[in-house]
């Protein structure tokens, strides 16, 4: 891909994020302060709230009751809660309790699971259809892929969500999908047999879109299938995701990868749940 190019999409990227996160923060300051939930603001021009758990039964901010107590339940599930925030120590307040991710109203994680955590979503019908699964299946959170590389050994990373046949990488406010060195990607055992190298998105030395390109590769090493989730007020990744799979070279790989919005997913849920992300999210069933 030409640098101009790809430097026009790096700062259309960073526009859409910049207009989401400065949206989620609205909404979720109202939310705080409707049902007085417990909050803080990161520091900064553009604060994002991040929530902590309280009550008894327990409650947090950022979850929905019903899919906060199904975590609860879930012992794997609840191992998501041990990711730290990264930047809490320089744009957090302190607290007795140490921030996680998923405490972030712009966790895609937490967004997530919101959804699939939900008791009985995996069983709707509708969400089945949706999502091209002939059967219910339980999620699992932070999915060790295990891509091969050419060393013999794996990849330790994780995918956002297995759910039966699928794997899911889930995007809210992130800027894009990481960038990688060459010598980084072309580690991967299968790289230059499922892509067209020339036709992936490039500047200088680094791919962009590694994280999509390893979730292909996990999907061609597997026999899986491959989903991007994402918000529909953010176009530019859909456009990075199309750059990446039109480079992919079996146009039977390619029928398994696809892409789904936030707003269009929200179809298939239950009416509850979709008044949740509305309040919450701003997310409104396409």
């Amino acid at each position: 891909m030409p640098a101009p190019l790809q430097l026009r999409q790096a700062s259309a990227a960073a526009y859409y994020s910049t207009q989401l996160r400065a949206e989620l923060g609205s909404l979720n300051r109202a939310n705080a302060l409707k049902h007085q939930l417990p909050h803080v603001e990161s520091y900064g021009a553009a604060p994002v709230i991040v929530y902590e758990p309280y009550g008894s039964p327990p409650r947090h901010g950022n979850f929905s009751d019903p899919a906060y107590a199904a975590i609860l339940a879930h012992p794997q599930w609840q191992k998501r809660f041990a990711k730290v925030h990264t930047s809490a120590r320089q744009a957090l307040p302190k607290s007795d309790r140490r921030w996680r991710e998923l405490d972030s109203s712009n966790s895609s994680d937490a967004l997530l699971m919101n959804i699939f955590c939900w008791p009985g979503v995996c069983e709707e019908r509708a969400l089945l259809l949706q999502l091209g699964l002939d059967a219910p299946a339980e999620p699992q959170f932070g999915h060790k892929a295990r891509v091969p590389l050419k060393d013999g050994s794996v990849d330790r990373t994780e995918v956002d969500m297995r759910l039966g046949p699928l794997l899911v990488e889930a995007k809210l406010t992130e800027s894009g999908f990481q960038t990688k060195s060459a010598a980084v990607v072309n580690r991967y055992r299968d790289f230059a047999r499922v892509f067209d190298r020339s036709l992936l998105p490039k500047l200088k030395a680094k791919y962009d879109g590694y994280q999509l390109i390893r979730n292909v590769l996990a999907a061609h090493a597997t026999g899986a299938r491959f989903c991007l989730m994402h918000d529909a007020r953010r176009p530019d990744l859909r456009e990075a995701w199309y750059g990446v799979l039109s480079a992919v070279k079996s146009a039977e790989l390619r029928t398994r990868c696809t892409v789904l919005t936030w707003q269009e997913l929200a179809r298939a849920l239950p009416e509850a749940l979709r008044d949740f992300l509305q309040g919450k999210y701003g997310i409104v069933p396409a």
